[in-house]
């Protein structure tokens, strides 16, 4: 009988031992669990929030007599290039061309065919005038023809 009892006492501490071993594996899971749904948790050094103010700025605004948000000049014909062109492509690519108005329709008419730009209708009249004023072809070469210059002889 003494056998039996050892025996069954050495059960029960295993039994005690697993279940043991079950609640910390249930714990330890549960935890980590929490920590997927909620990663602050374990965090316990608060930082100081910091707030800062950032100002809304109004994407019409013009200063100088430049549209802030694309640096279009601001004059007739300007809110439609900017409902028109900035909705495809960036700003940056009308100001780097410059063109009479001929060369502007042939762009817009290549965009039309290529590039699906939908018909402008009267709106293209509009546009061609704004950026065929605004943004004209320069004439000038790379640089200024050099005058006054002072020749010097080379010394061997």
């Amino acid at each position: 009988m003494s056998e039996e009892f050892d025996f069954f006492n050495h059960v029960k501490k295993v039994y005690r031992l697993l279940l043991l071993l079950f609640s910390l594996f249930v714990l330890a899971g549960s935890s980590l669990v929490y920590y997927m749904v909620n990663p602050g948790f374990f965090n316990f050094k608060k930082s100081p929030e910091i707030q800062i103010a950032v100002e809304e700025l109004d994407p019409d605004r013009i200063e100088n007599g430049i549209h802030v948000s694309t640096g279009f000049v601001d004059a007739e014909g300007l809110m439609t290039v900017v409902r028109n062109c900035t909705a495809c492509h960036s700003s940056k690519l009308i100001l780097q061309n410059r063109m009479n108005a001929e060369r502007w329709n042939a762009t817009i008419k290549w965009m039309q065919e290529t590039q699906n730009l939908p018909d402008l209708g009267k709106n293209q009249e509009i546009i061609v005038n704004y950026l065929a004023t605004n943004y004209p072809p320069v004439d000038t070469g790379r640089r200024a023809i050099l005058t006054n210059i002072e020749w010097y002889e080379l010394k061997d």
